[in-house]
């Protein structure tokens, strides 16, 4: 019989994550689900036992607090069990970078990065050494494309890909995959907690729809996963032209049109 490892999601009371529970529990995962909302997390919890005959344990923990997000990176070290992290905790916020209170900014950033790789660290050497195991990273299409006018959170996006495509590098070796997932606008709560109204929005995607998506991104094995994105080629391409300049970048000299006329 394969036994299946167990997954933790954080963020798992609601919406993306607790979507993530829902189909790795009907896979036969075991499950380690962290939110800040206790009740939330008991009532799906029990659920997913009932309906799929799986282990389902909560940790109840706000990320953004040095004491909870190191409960929940010693479970990490220490359960051999967890083969899977979902980090998917995070926040969005709304108005303009100087609208913005330097302490929100602050909480954002500590979520949205601190806490995801603070959380990638503590089970990837255990990963490593096992030489399997997954780290999913949830961005956001956001990350790419500071016209969409949310500076902070769109960076720590952009923080989330450029960590998920360094560890992939560092950790494909050693038998563990890591993907990140770039969704675009979606049907989740973190819009009304932003102070965002949703209804002012343009459509937006089905919470479903979407990590249904990532995980055929996950069978795949992709590096990055962007469900939203109609034509791949337009990854491919950027990615290519990325490449391409990293190439051109020469350091002995400065480049031509920077020297100064004699």
């Amino acid at each position: 019989m394969t036994t299946h490892p167990a997954v933790l999601i954080t963020g798992a009371s609601s919406g993306i994550g607790a979507t993530y529970a829902e189909r790795f529990a009907r896979r036969g995962h075991d499950l380690v689900l962290v939110a800040r909302d206790k009740v939330r997390l008991e009532a799906l919890a029990a659920r997913l036992r009932e309906e799929n005959s799986v282990a389902v344990d909560i940790l109840q923990a706000d990320l953004t607090r040095p004491s909870d997000l190191a409960v929940v990176e010693t479970r990490l070290r220490d359960d051999s069990r967890i083969g899977i992290l979902i980090n998917n905790a995070g926040a969005a916020q709304s108005g303009s970078f100087i609208e913005q209170t330097t302490d929100d900014v602050a909480r954002l950033v500590a979520l949205n990065t601190t806490s995801l790789v603070r959380l990638a660290s503590a089970i990837a050497p255990r990963l490593a050494q096992a030489g399997e195991g997954a780290i999913v990273n949830i961005g956001s299409v956001v990350g790419l494309a500071p016209e969409f006018g949310m500076s902070v959170y769109g960076a720590t996006k952009a923080f989330v890909l450029f960590l998920s495509q360094g560890l992939s590098l560092e950790l494909t070796p050693k038998g563990v995959y890591v993907q990140a997932v770039l969704p675009a606008g979606t049907r989740t709560e973190i819009w009304g907690r932003a102070g965002i109204d949703i209804n002012a929005l343009p459509e937006l995607m089905e919470v479903g729809e979407l990590v249904d998506a990532a995980l055929a991104g996950f069978d795949r094995r992709e590096l990055v996963t962007i469900p939203p994105l109609h034509d791949a080629s337009h990854w491919t391409a950027l990615d290519a032209a990325r490449q391409a300049l990293i190439s051109d970048i020469r350091q002995a000299h400065v480049a031509e049109r920077y020297r100064t006329p004699s």
